[in-house]
This record gives C-alpha cells, sequence and structure tokens, in this order.
C-alpha cells in the first residue's frame, strides 16, 4: 500500500527520495510527496504518478541532505494534493508522513476537536500530528511526545517525522519499515528494494521500536519502555535488484518473460535445503497453507500439490477469511505462506496469531529482510528478481512451482522433481520466444477486450489455475470474470451459459481431462464461444491456443497463455498495464 522513504546523508536528498519513490511505485498509490529541511521544511505533495510532474517541472527544492517522501494510497479521506502526505505540524516544527490504518482514529480525533484542535484534511494521518501536538505540550522532547502518541493508535502503523532540526524519527507497528545504512547515509523506507542502488547493509525495525537519527548518529529505541536497544545490523542479497523494464513495453511482459529465470533459481537450489522442512511437513498434526489475492490462489494450488504427491492433508486458506480456525491451531500444526512482499497485514496477523499458538510457520517470499521472513521457522527466498508490475506474474509461477517441488520432496521423489522443472523451463522459455503464439493470443485477446463477461472452465490441477486466469483478467482489464469448476458448471453456472458467451478451457492430458470436455460440450450446446488452451485440439473449441504438454507441471504451464490472454487484454483496452486502477500490490493494511 503506501509506501515511505526517508533520508539523510551527503547527497541532495530530493535526488536520493524520490529514486527511492520510484522504486515503491510498484506499490501502488494515487498521490505523492516530499519534504525536506532548508531553513524551514518544506512540502511538495501532488495527486498521480510521479512522473507527470517530472516530466514537466522539477520540485524547485532548494538543496537539502536530510527529508522524507511517500506514496499514498488512500484509506481515509478523497484523493487530493491536500490528503497526500507528508503532514505539517500547526507550527511548521515537524512533517509526518504514514503507512498504515489508525482504527481508533475517531475518537482520537474527537478528543483532540473537544481541546480546540483544528484539522485541515480528511486523514487520519493528521490526527497522529496532533496527537504528538499534543503530547509535545507535557513532554520534555519530540522524541517522547511520538513515543507516547505513537503508544494510542490502534491497528497496523508506521510513521516516519522529518524535524527542522535535522532529525528523523520513525516508530513501526505492523507496516514495514527497513532502515539501510551505508557509512553516514540512512535511508528509510517500507521495503529493502528501494534503497538496493545505495546499499546493501539494513536494520530491520521489528514491531514496537523506534529508530531516530541525528547528526548522522542511529538510534534503536524500545517504544513501550523507551529504553535503548542495540543495533543489528544484516546484509541484504541485492543480486537481482535491477528495475528495468529491458525493451518491453511493460513491466507485465517482462516478468511474464522472466517466469523460464525463476524456475531455474528454484531447480538451482537444490533439495538439500528442504529436507528438514519435508520432515516437519510429514509430521506436522494439520498442514495449512495460507494467502491472499494471488498468493491466495498459490496457496491453494500448494496445498493441491502436498494432497496429490506429498499424500499430505494440507488445507488452504485466505488471510482475511481464517476466523473459525483460530481456536483449531495447535502447536504440532504447520503454515506454508507464500508472499511476494512478505508484509500482507492479512497474513501476517494469522502468522503472529499462529506463532503465540506454538504453530511452525514455513514461508515463501521474494523481498528480502519482509517481516513474514522473521516470523517463518523455515525461511525461503524466491530470488525471482524485483516484480514491478501490480499484478504478479512471475513471482506467483515461481510460488506454484515451489510448491510442486516441495511436495515431491515430500514424496521422496524430489530430483524427479527437479528434472521436470528442468523440462518445463525449457518448454516455457520456447513457449514465450515463438511469435506465432503471441499473435494467435493477441488476437484472442483482441475479441475478448470487447467482451462484458468471461466465464473460466477448470478441474484438478488447473482449477487454481483459471481462478488466478480470472484474477488476471479482472485486475488488467476491468472485466468481470468468473472462474467455474467444471463439475460444478450444472448446479448453478449453466444458467449463465448463452449464444455468445465466452469460455476459456484449460484442458490437461490427466485424470480431469474427460470431465472437462463434457463441461464443454455442456456450454457448446448452449451457443458458448469456447476458447480452449490445452496441447491438442479439440471440435468444440471455437478457438484454440496450444500449449505444450508438461506433465505433472502442466498446470504450471499453463499459466503462461492465461498471463499473455490478461496483458494483451489490458493492452488493448488502453489500460494502466503496470498500474491498474484501485489495486496495490502491498497490501500492508487490512
Amino acid at each position: 500500500m503506501c509506501g515511505i522513504f526517508g533520508y539523510v546523508g551527503s547527497k541532495n536528498a530530493q535526488e536520493v527520495i524520490l529514486e527511492g519513490l520510484k522504486r515503491l511505485e510498484y506499490r501502488g498509490y494515487d498521490s505523492w510527496g516530499i519534504a525536506i529541511v532548508a531553513d524551514e521544511i518544506k512540502l511538495n505533495k501532488k495527486v498521480g504518478a510521479i512522473g507527470d510532474l517530472l516530466q514537466t517541472s522539477s520540485l524547485q527544492f532548494p538543496t537539502s541532505n536530510i527529508g522524507i517522501g511517500h506514496t499514498r494510497w488512500a484509506t481515509h479521506g478523497g484523493i487530493s494534493d491536500t490528503n497526500a502526505h507528508p503532514h505539517l505540524s500547526s507550527d511548521k516544527s515537524f512533517a509526518l508522513a504514514q503507512n498504515g490504518i489508525v482504527e481508533n482514529y475517531s475518537q482520537l480525533k474527537s478528543a483532540l476537536l473537544k481541546k480546540g484542535y483544528k484539522f485541515t484534511t480528511e486523514t487520519d494521518t493528521e490526527v497522529i500530528v496532533k496527537l504528538i501536538e499534543d503530547k509535545q505540550i507535557t513532554k520534555n522532547s519530540l522524541k517522547e511526545a511520538v513515543r507516547v502518541a505513537f503508544l494510542e493508535l490502534h491497528g497496523r502503523n508506521t510513521i516516519i517525522v522529518l524535524t527542522k532540526d535535522n532529525q528523523l524519527i520513525a516508530a513501526r507497528n505492523g507496516s514495514p519499515l527497513v532502515v539501510g545504512i551505508k557509512g553516514k547515509e540512512i535511508f528509510f523506507s517500507s521495503d529493502t528494494l528501494s534503497f538496493a542502488p545505495f546499499t546493501d547493509k539494513a536494520l530491520i525495525v521489528d514491531n514496537g521500536q523506534m529508530v531516530i537519527v541525528k547528526d548522522s548518529k542511529l538510534e534503536l529505541f524500545d517504544i513501550k519502555s523507551g529504553k535503548k536497544i542495540p543495533l543489528k545490523i544484516e546484509k541484504i542479497d541485492f543480486k537481482t535488484s535491477k528495475v528495468d523494464k529491458e525493451g518491453y513495453d511493460h513491466f507485465m511482459l517482462k516478468e511474464i518473460h522472466e517466469s523460464p529465470y525463476v524456475l531455474n533459481q528454484i531447480v538451482n537450489h537444490g533439495i538439500d535445503a528442504y529436507l528438514d522442512f519435508a520432515k516437519a511437513i510429514k509430521n506436522a498434526e494439520n498442514v495449512y497453507t495460507i494467502g491472499s489475492g494471488t498468493a491466495g490462489v498459490a496457496a491453494s494450488q500448494i496445498a493441491f500439490y502436498m494432497r496429490v504427491f506429498g499424500k499430505v492433508r494440507a488445507e488452504a486458506v485466505i488471510g482475511a477469511d481464517i476466523y473459525e480456525y483460530y481456536n483449531l491451531l495447535e502447536k504440532n500444526d504447520l503454515i506454508i505462506a507464500p508472499s511476494q512482499s512478505g508484509e500482507t497485514a492479512d497474513v501476517l496477523e494469522v502468522l503472529e496469531i499462529a506463532r503465540q499458538r506454538g504453530v511452525k510457520i514455513a514461508s515463501y517470499v521474494n523481498m528480502p529482510g519482509s517481516t513474514m521472513i522473521r516470523l517463518s521457522d523455515f525461511k525461503f527466498l524466491s530470488r525471482a528478481g524485483p516484480e514491478i508490475c501490480v499484478m504478479s506474474t512471475k513471482v506467483f509461477t515461481s510460488q506454484i512451482a515451489w510448491g510442486y517441488l516441495i511436495s515431491k520432496v515430500v514424496s521422496g521423489k524430489g530430483k524427479i522433481g527437479l528434472e521436470n522443472l528442468k523440462k518445463l523451463s525449457i518448454a516455457m522459455d520456447e513457449y514465450l520466444n515463438t511469435e506465432s503464439n503471441h499473435e494467435n493470443i493477441k488476437k484472442q485477446a483482441k475479441v475478448l477486450a470487447k467482451k462484458k463477461d468471461i466465464f473460466l472452465l477448470g478441474k484438478f490441477q488447473n482449477f487454481n489455475i483459471i481462478k488466478e486466469g480470472m484474477i488476471k483478467m479482472i485486475e488488467g482489464s476491468y472485466i468481470h470474470a468468473h472462474g467455474i469448476p467444471a463439475g460444478d458448471l450444472k448446479h448453478y453456472a449453466i444458467t449463465l451459459m448463452e449464444r455468445g458467451v465466452p469460455v476459456i478451457v484449460v484442458l490437461s492430458e490427466d485424470v480431469a481431462k474427460d470431465d472437462v470436455i463434457n463441461a464443454v460440450n455442456q456450454v457448446k450446446a448452449r451457443g458458448a464461444l469456447v476458447y480452449g488452451i490445452a496441447p491438442k485440439n479439440h471440435d468444440k473449441f471455437d478457438y484454440f491456443i496450444p500449449v505444450p504438454d508438461t506433465g505433472e507441471t502442466s498446470a504450471i504451464m499453463n499459466v503462461i497463455p492465461l498471463q499473455l490472454l490478461a496483458y494483451y487484454m489490458a493492452v488493448e483496452r488502453g489500460n494502466n498495464v503496470d498500474k491498474p486502477r484501485n489495486i496495490a500490490k502491498s497490501v500492508t493494511v487490512k
């Protein structure tokens, strides 16, 4: 969601912060702002993309060596320059930016209004500013005012404060915060990727901690007690931190093309690192996989592979909808959480509760230094490289391929799993680099992009795949799409089948093939237009998108044409492919 970036050092703060904010754009935002110190705090806040302003004018800031920046995804208050962060205090002595939601802001605001404080924005963030001002009346320092004010906030929040006397103060509870360090240069951010060009050393700030920088001195404190905490600086692997379209029209297309690379990252990692994890899976009383959005679909596919190949009773749950499981979690259970950012708020909340109950946690994350990794007993990095498009493609492919391999390791056939992923990588690379495949999909996308409703059918290994295809089409094209289990068609969705309705069918040469063809016959009999994604054509397909048959990994291969369809549909409709409206890549608030 929102992105925070702060800098103090020898460079021009405006330039460093702009670079950091641009690297945070993938999280999603609708407005942004920067504050720097030059005799006084100077602000510049705008609605829209950072590039929109940069193409027409400069920020016209004086040179400064300290400042903060923010990308906002609106939650409280409309999208406006006024509501954009950072927010200034009444006396302009400090500016503040926030990532999170103050769940008790209404109560706090009412109390502050009674004391005579006036508000100029609709945001919950301004409540934090006024609350700090109120605490300054009785506290000896701004640091203490920030600390005690932060303790009154409910919900998952991180704030960063810039003072006119050249201090940076940041506090964290839930929403991410990391601090990059390079000599006397210090970088504050919502993720490590944003300061990757500048340093590979970081302090990962935990919940309930506060960081203060003054005169290039970095100090860490416990927010509750106010006591100082020793610094623990970690080295972060940024080998794959390059953010560049590399000649592609959009990051989404580039990242789809990187799918064979991410498969090879899994293959090259081998299976030895998974042996203890596989043993823990087999010994667990219950295995749950968890995620939200696309990661939720990945979690479901991982559970599918665990059941089919690992012979494990694995159950997939959605992060935001797991309340009924809380009382069932036991210390002999295991949770597996795939995530791009490792900062998804509703999943982290579940993992925190599970950890308290003694449940073992395993994570497969793409972002080094993330909260999810730090919560986990078994920590695995996908090493897929930056995924900038808000719509996840290569990381989803990586997640389900990893889940397939883990299930094979659990079954004692890890080497076969590795070999199958090698073959899949080769087949996928050839498929992606064959121009006729793209031309065929572009042709179908032109037609589908004009439809009002799209249905997708799949079963067995392809059920979660059509759900992911549904998500991508909704995200990129803003078209209503509905993924239907092929076996459920006749129980309800058959009422929607009529002449001209587009139905995308994903078919593999597997045990469910005949059942899916039966569903195809039923929709075809009612006049539906059938788009078949399969290794072989079928006489009931109106349009055929061929895809290689890769056996056990067929479902992973089938993801690619669906991703390409969604991409070319979004392009055809003229939508912002890499930044779809209203959604964010890293959902750090509930």
